[in-house]
């Protein structure tokens, strides 16, 4: 049965309020809904066509791209493979910030000025045009839609970037009065604020939930510790992204708030690169992003094994984004996904290359190896390692009420274990642990550059 207000919000409000914008989409919407069922040979031809005139575009326009075109010999108007663009160099931060101006179309679009949250490091500041907006946008509507949701339906943002939260003026309030959205800050979350949270969520009852996993699963977790009931709001799914989401973060939301959580990848940077479908595909935005997994030499990598994600994003002409290293971890799955769509999936997305940590003797692991050694001792309240040399890491801890100080020596042996003997482990034990400047909060961080030769696969 449709919802009237959803129905109003969702095929009236919200397409006049991007028409206004001058975005396309709706429109593009439409479009993404057919093209999921496609075939991957019709698939694969339309991201063929699309990366060529992307390239042609940028030849023609871009100084950096014409110049980099011309030392290659490189023509794209011959492109007929996907496979083709690694012919190209890739496109880094530093790149980007070292050719900015060279970066931007000549007579390109209009565009916005847009960074990151600098959650790793330095914000990266470059460009995007309406275009790259309305298919991100579209992208995420559809993938709101295949949970049988959609925009006008209840909903609470638990969100940290100093992007939203600076622009929240009167505009903004009123657009989020009329799509019934309701944002809460991921800056603070002392048990003051969790208490509000907790209040909020039970006062809207909303139908979905948008958020960092870390801001969620501490809501829901703070729910349980004061004894509030969650289950019976209504909620049917919590959309989860900007974070690797850990299983037990998965089944603490899934379980308090009663509802099925789906999972995200993407970023300010490279766009909505992916979403988790109802039958747990973790499906590409394929019609607008090109994603390439490479090894430390830049070589490809064949599914089922990790590679550092590399995005070309086809909706960035007045900027383009080709070849562009995110920095992320993930591992391609070649199986089809239950649900009959043809967009490529990914198995397993393992975080930024920031989230490895490396031991004494070379080996690099996933966190996970550390996060295990603290994940299940009692009276801890929340921790964050941060590896900041080879023979030094530091654990930030705040301690639960029936915290023991015994776990100290526990986590300390239990990280050398894992790191080696001769390792320097600290224990700072703190009041409160503080997100990352950009709202988002890391278990494990990594001030090392680069990773080494040997990997450990199974971090537990």
């Amino acid at each position: 049965m449709a919802r009237p207000y959803t129905y109003l919000a969702s095929r009236v409000l919200f397409p006049v309020h991007e028409w206004v914008k001058g975005h396309s989409t709706s429109r593009y919407l439409r479009f993404l809904e057919r093209s999921q069922w496609w075939s991957p040979t019709q698939l694969e031809r339309h991201r063929v066509e699309r990366l060529r005139l992307l390239l042609t575009d940028a030849v023609s326009h871009v100084p950096y791209y014409r110049r980099v075109f011309k030392e290659l010999k490189y023509d794209p108007r011959g492109l007929t493979a996907v496979s083709e663009l690694r012919a190209l160099p890739f496109l880094t931060k530093a790149v980007v910030r070292a050719s900015f101006g060279d970066l931007t179309a000549e007579n390109g679009p209009p565009l916005k000025r847009s960074n990151t949250g600098g959650s790793s490091g330095e914000p990266l500041v470059f460009m995007v045009g309406r275009e790259r907006v309305s298919h991100d946008v579209a992208g995420r509507w559809r993938a709101t839609r295949w949970w049988g949701l959609d925009i006008g339906d209840p909903e609470i943002v638990v969100w940290g970037s100093p992007i939203e939260i600076r622009t929240q003026g009167r505009a903004q309030a009123l657009r989020d009065r009329v799509f019934r959205t309701e944002l809460l800050s991921a800056f603070e979350m002392s048990d003051a604020k969790l208490d509000t949270f907790v209040q909020r969520v039970r006062a809207r009852r909303p139908k979905m939930l948008f958020g960092y996993p870390s801001a969620l699963s501490l809501i829901a977790r703070h729910s349980r510790k004061r004894e509030i009931p969650m289950r019976d709001l209504g909620v049917k799914v919590a959309f989860v992204t900007a974070e690797r989401l850990y299983d037990d973060q998965r089944e603490d939301i899934a379980s308090i708030f009663g509802c099925d959580v789906a999972n995200g990848y993407g970023g300010r940077d490279a766009g909505f690169v992916a979403h988790e479908c109802p039958s747990g595909g973790m499906h590409l935005s394929a019609e607008d992003i090109i994603v390439e997994l490479v090894d430390e030499q830049g070589s490809p990598v064949p599914p089922g094994n990790p590679g550092e994600v590399v995005v070309t994003h086809l909706a960035t002409r007045g900027f383009p984004f080709v070849r562009y290293r995110t920095g992320d971890i993930a591992i391609f799955d070649d199986r089809p996904c239950a649900c009959g769509r043809s967009l490529p999936l990914l198995r397993e997305i393992q975080g930024r290359a920031t989230d490895f940590v490396v031991a004494q003797d070379g080996t690099t692991m996933h966190g996970l190896a550390l996060i295990y050694v603290l994940r299940d001792l009692p009276g801890i309240a929340a921790f964050k390692i941060v590896q900041e040399t080879m023979d030094s890491t530091r654990v930030l801890l705040q301690p639960a009420p029936d915290f023991d100080p015994k776990c100290v020596d526990v986590i300390q042996r239990g990280l050398r274990a894992r790191l080696g003997a001769g390792v320097r482990v600290v224990v700072d034990l703190l009041p409160e642990l503080p997100p990352d400047h950009s709202g988002k909060f890391r278990y494990v961080v990594s001030n090392l550059s680069g990773r080494h030769h040997t990997t450990a696969t199974d971090p537990a």
